[in-house]
């Protein structure tokens, strides 16, 4: 998928928080930590786990994972 974000960094899913309508996914990044508030739809779509790579996409207000 291409997008137009230039700010993008690669981490692992930590921890996955799913909730009924929204899920929080923990990341770890380089030399950090950071978090991902996304629907539950979005979540299950990605099938995303601990374990897994992702890229996070930033652009303006947005932050976007990708799975790798």
């Amino acid at each position: 998928m291409k997008v137009g974000a230039r700010n993008q960094i690669v981490g692992t899913v930590k921890a996955v928080k799913q909730g009924d309508v929204m899920s929080q996914v923990t990341l770890e990044v380089p030399a950090s930590e950071m978090a991902s508030v996304m629907t539950t739809d979005s979540l299950a779509e990605l099938g995303l786990a601990p374990g897994d790579r992702v890229r996070v996409v930033v652009k303006a207000i947005h932050v976007l994972l990708l799975k790798e």
